[in-house]
């Protein structure tokens, strides 16, 4: 049996899918969702506690308070969820491939470490598919086939 793939997600994908019910989002949760919930799971959500201090301080902008209103989500909502879904692990070695966006390393080397499905919208680092891609990573902006 083959073993899940890691699946790395930036902060910005995570609000799409769990908070804006992003249509573009939606698709790749279900896709994720029913992933996580096989028996046999394709993918592997991970993250680790950086990752999950950026989302939990992203949800304290007062941009995103009316929003959450109007989801009736809050964070600990939010939080919880991203808990539950995803296993926490060790922080990446930083990694050769550095993307311009210093938020936006923290992904880059995990998905490397792990040679994990990257998900981001992010410019800076969809433009690093293809070198990624020679580390076995698969960027892209939503949940490919697998």
């Amino acid at each position: 049996m083959t073993p899940p793939r890691a699946l790395v997600l930036d902060t910005n994908i995570v609000l799409d899918m769990l908070l804006f019910g992003d249509p573009k989002a939606a698709a790749a949760q279900t896709q994720l969702w029913a992933a996580l919930a096989q028996p046999a799971p394709r993918l592997h959500w991970i993250a680790t506690t950086a990752m999950r201090a950026e989302l939990a301080h992203v949800l304290t902008y007062a941009h995103l308070q009316p929003r959450m209103a109007h989801y009736q989500r809050t964070a600990a909502d939010i939080l919880a969820q991203f808990d539950a879904a995803t296993t926490l692990v060790d922080a990446a070695a930083e990694a050769a491939v550095r993307c311009r966006d210093g938020d936006d390393q923290k992904f880059i080397d995990l998905a490397i470490a792990h040679r994990a499905v990257l998900l981001s919208k992010d410019r800076q680092v969809l433009k690093l598919r293809n070198r990624l891609a020679r580390l076995d990573v698969l960027a892209a902006a939503a949940l490919p086939k697998l």
